[in-house]
């Protein structure tokens, strides 16, 4: 079953962020665009890598007002010990969830229950709470963090534009499409 288009379930779950341990609801992804990364597990191997990734592209995120946060199946003590730790993910500013009851992992289908653990997914949710856009990847086949920039710049964009929607490789400055009878067929 697709999610995109599903809103976003009540939720409660403790997380990390900037030295302090806070709550994090799903009324934080109403009024804001968010995008949610899960990855497996921290103390790991691909994991840091799309974590920083996803740091470095933070401030380019901002700037579109977009929240950014990474959830595994650790607890929020666990995301500390990592930022602790790691020279990678204490560059982190964005909000660490904890998920250890799996909830969320499972609200956006993406826990593997044989492990516990979950899959490489990203989803980007707009400000009403919906999921307007899904990436999930295999365990060894880590992101790029940089192509959410122009999704939310498209996704912006169709939403202040109703009627019209972002062709193949939509850059800000490129021209959209407008569906209709006169098209079929003809791009």
């Amino acid at each position: 079953m697709s999610l995109i288009g599903k809103k976003i379930e009540p939720f409660k779950a403790q997380a990390y962020r900037n030295g302090e341990f806070v709550e994090v609801t799903d009324e934080n992804f109403n009024g804001n665009w968010s995008i949610v990364c899960f990855y497996p597990a921290d103390f790991t191997f691909v994991c840091p890598t799309e974590l920083e990734d996803l740091q470095e592209n933070y401030a380019a995120l901002k700037e579109l007002g977009v929240e950014v946060y990474s959830v595994s199946t650790d607890s929020h003590f666990v995301h500390k010990a990592w930022h602790d730790h790691s020279e990678a993910i204490s560059k982190i500013e964005y909000t660490m969830i904890g998920d250890p009851t799996q909830k969320l992992t499972r609200m956006f289908d993406v826990l593997r229950e044989e492990e516990g653990v979950a899959d490489r997914g990203t989803f980007l949710i707009d400000p009403d709470g919906v999921i307007q856009g899904v990436e999930i990847n295999a365990d060894g086949i880590g992101r790029d963090a940089s192509i959410w920039i122009d999704k939310v710049k498209a996704a912006q964009y169709v939403r202040q534009h109703p009627g019209e929607v972002c062709p193949a490789k939509w850059k800000e400055t490129g021209e959209t499409l407008k569906p209709s009878l006169d098209l079929v067929g003809k791009i």
